[in-house]
């Protein structure tokens, strides 16, 4: 059996101020009206009819939860409880797999990369299984079309050829012995490469048995599966999320699969992929796949421009005018405004690390807010009080909670809420209103079968997200 893996535990911070620390690339609509996440689970679905396994951070369990509804789809939800990078989690998922069948065959795919051509995909996942199913591991290696400085490179022997030269084949048809693998390059050795005709860009993305990879990390990494298997073999359902143990887990070395196992590994091969990959790791790498005008810009949102060249604008809510400019990333979002030449792409990551170290809360959260429940949009904050727009799927279900510093007023201007005020319950309609005192206890619900969206009005001395005390919570958070 064929089981997709999709790695789903990224950061993506060179992709700020789109991707945050609590909303990831991963989740975001960045290449398509779909999040990646679910266009890398249509991508696999002609190979394989087996429920893929999604290995996420617990941060992040209800957002895969909820984009899996929305798309009907169903999955395996493993929970990491830290980051340790992608030999572990792979660990997890291949241990995982193996419980639904001994002979299992992983499909590895990171939930975040775009692939212009998924036909050349699947016809190269032919070959990378059956060498997978022989023993080997192997992992797919991209055509490189340029120079690139920011991907590691994988080195084959001589005489496979990797597409360079227009005239000749791209050797996609069979996995091939790796000599090593490179770390990213500057840019003379980069060209270097590209010119030998012997390296392909490494994409992260593997087909193995999973039996074969634990054995390879338990030989390579012993205490990294003893910890691994521990913290499966403690695993609980919570939900519709399988949960490991989390000290176990803990116990792990941060360390890639790359790392950990297929650099020493004597069975690692690679299959030659030409499928216009990329791994959308910056706003230059989104402006190189993007569709552009004749000027080469490409243009997202209510944007105008005048004299502009070579430019990356998104727009999100609100008009973004440029006027003679060139080769500039300008990214808007309702809470903040970016803007970089896109030779600087790579350093993106610097302003989310300096919001992180200030604490401010740009780095790890939108202003939208998604839950469990659904979601919340703080439209206007200033002193002693607060107005945000929440909205409420069908079915969702707030805590039984109360506040210390605050008093809230609801107002429905969509669909049905059934609100509990202390001992009594009753339920508003649109354009109906009510009024949370201090300190009671009250829950919102939405018991409907359309969206509830309703504006809140906080007033009060304390208007963090941290005055709150809950009773009850259906989706057993903390």
């Amino acid at each position: 059996m064929l089981i997709p893996v999709v790695l789903a535990g990224g950061s993506g911070t060179r992709l700020w101020p789109m991707s945050r620390a609590s909303y990831p690339k991963q989740f975001l609509p960045i290449t398509s009206a779909r999040s990646m996440l679910l266009e890398t689970l249509a991508r696999i679905e002609s190979v394989s009819a087996a429920n893929p396994i999604i290995v996420c951070q617990e941060d992040h369990r209800f957002l895969v939860a909820e984009q899996l509804r929305e798309a009907d789809r169903s999955a395996d939800i493993l929970l990491e409880p830290a980051m340790r990078n992608t030999a572990p989690a792979i660990g997890l998922a291949a241990l995982q797999a193996m419980s639904r069948d001994p002979n299992a065959v992983l499909l590895v795919l990171p939930a975040d990369h775009a692939i212009a051509n998924p036909e050349a995909l699947m016809r190269a996942i032919t070959p990378a299984r059956e060498a997978a199913e022989r023993g080997k591991l192997v992992t797919f290696g991209v055509t490189p079309t340029r120079a690139e400085t920011g991907y590691g490179y994988i080195e084959i022997e001589t005489g496979i050829k990797t597409g360079m030269a227009p005239s000749e084949p791209c050797g996609h048809d069979s996995a091939v012995p790796i000599q090593r693998f490179v770390e990213k390059p500057d840019a003379k050795t980069a060209q270097a490469y590209v010119e030998s005709g012997r390296h392909l860009w490494n994409s992260g993305m593997f087909v193995m048995r999973a039996d074969r990879y634990l054995e390879a990390l338990g030989r390579q990494r012993p205490a990294m599966l003893e910890a691994v298997t521990a913290a499966w073999e403690g695993r609980q359902t919570d939900l519709d999320f399988l949960r490991v143990d989390a000290d176990a887990f803990f116990a792990c070395d941060a360390e890639s699969i790359d790392y950990a196992v297929m650099e020493n590994a004597a069975d690692a091969s690679v299959v030659a992929l030409d499928a216009g990959w990329s791994d959308v790791g910056s706003w230059q790498s989104l402006w190189e796949i993007s569709a552009k005008g004749a000027d080469g810009n490409a243009l997202r949102g209510d944007v105008i421009v005048d004299d502009v060249s070579g430019c990356l604008i998104h727009g999100e809510s609100r008009l973004v005018a440029a006027v003679g400019v060139r080769d500039l990333m300008i990214i808007e979002t309702p809470d903040a405004v970016m803007v970089a030449h896109r030779d600087a792409a790579q350093s993106v990551k610097h302003i989310a690390e300096t919001l992180k170290r200030q604490e401010r809360p740009e780095w790890d959260q939108h202003r939208r807010v998604h839950r469990p429940w659904g979601s919340y949009d703080s439209v206007h904050r200033a002193e002693r009080y607060q107005v945000k727009q929440i909205s409420v799927t069908p079915g969702g279900r707030l805590s039984l909670q109360k506040h210390f510093h605050r008093a809230e007023h609801w107002i429905v201007v969509r669909g049905t809420a059934r609100v509990t005020r202390g001992d009594e319950t009753f339920l508003l309609e649109e354009n109906q209103s009510t009024y949370i005192p201090l300190g009671v206890v009250h829950r919102l619900e939405n018991p409907g079968k359309i969206e509830l969206e309703l504006i809140e009005v906080q007033s009060g001395s304390y208007l963090g997200e941290d005055d709150i005390e809950r009773f009850d919570d259906v989706y057993r958070r903390e």
